[in-house]
């Protein structure tokens, strides 16, 4: 019988409907692997920041049987100074080995807490001067959707809560499932770079070329060995022009991006095939088998095989 993940929203003053419905949303889409259930601090509503009010089910007693914890955002001007008392004394019921994510200005109740300290984090893009005041102890990375440290993740603004759940979803069971949960839910299953894209930039002039037809046709061809001078020319830009416009876009550099879309392809490899890690490498356009396990590792912490491993096990 397979276990069956058991998520709790948290839901606090001022929260934003949408980030609230995403864990339910996703998960809920994910073949009965996840149960999801809210509460609030106290068991009574919440306010959000419309114009409405949400009923919970729970108090912060079901904190207690979590394995993952969920704390969505609130409005700005609801961000909480401090840890006020009654999240704090709901925050103490989660168990020590269960998974906490905030979304978005959620961020700012895990580092009041001293989740974050000394760990890598992100919130929201427009609060990050004041979240580096309040918390310099925190090492922040306002450029990415979302991070993933140890049992504590975290991500930026809005819609990245769906990025965070699917890469959850994709984390437990494979991209498989975390692929169907996407087309079930009608958004990609993962975005390509990260929320600097979406910082508002000075309008571009009326005569710019976008990267995406040079996007598409890389990865129709990862396994070459692409440089800047190809995917420049492939752009009909010069390399300063196209490295400019590639990263407003999309919010990595070429070679960045590269190796993101590699990495993805090769745990797709991983977890449906049988090939050796070397011809994985060969399929995904690194040059060797090391080269590739240096990546995966950079990426998600572990080796080739034991991603193998996981995910075949599974299956």
């Amino acid at each position: 019988m397979q276990h069956v993940e058991r998520v709790v929203v948290l839901a606090l003053d001022g929260v934003y409907p949408f980030e609230l419905g995403i864990p339910s949303r996703i998960f809920g889409a994910a073949d009965g692997r996840y149960e999801v259930l809210t509460c609030t601090v106290d068991g009574r509503p919440v306010r959000t920041n419309a114009d409405f009010s949400v009923a919970v089910e729970h108090g912060p007693e079901i904190l207690e049987t979590a394995d993952t914890v969920v704390v969505a955002s609130m409005a700005t001007p609801r961000i909480p100074e401090g840890l006020p008392a009654e999240i704090a004394t709901a925050l103490a019921r989660i168990r020590p080995d269960a998974r906490i994510v905030s979304i978005c200005t959620a961020a700012f109740v895990l580092a009041a807490a001293g989740l974050l300290d000394g760990r890598r984090a992100t919130t929201h893009w427009q609060v990050v001067d004041r979240f580096r005041a309040l918390y310099p102890q925190v090492e922040l990375d306002p450029d990415v959707l979302f991070v993933h440290d140890g049992r504590i993740l975290t991500s930026a603004g809005a819609a990245s809560g769906v990025d965070i759940c699917l890469h959850i979803v994709r984390t437990d069971h494979g991209s498989e499932l975390a692929n169907t949960v996407a087309r079930r839910c009608v958004v990609p299953p993962f975005r390509d770079g990260g929320q600097a894209q979406f910082i508002q930039q000075p309008v571009p002039d009326c005569g710019a070329t976008s990267t995406a037809a040079t996007r598409d046709w890389a990865l129709g061809h990862l396994d070459e060995p692409l440089a800047l001078n190809d995917l420049a020319r492939h752009a009909g830009m010069s390399l300063r022009t196209f490295a400019r416009r590639f990263n407003d876009e999309v919010g990595l550099s070429p070679g960045r991006w590269l190796i993101q879309q590699r990495v993805a392809r090769a745990r797709d490899l991983l977890e449906a095939s049988d090939l050796s890690v070397d011809q994985i490498a060969g399929r995904v356009g690194f040059a060797t088998g090391a080269s590739l396990r240096q990546h995966l590792h950079a990426a998600i912490g572990v080796s080739p095989q034991a991603y193998r491993r996981t995910f075949q096990e599974a299956r």
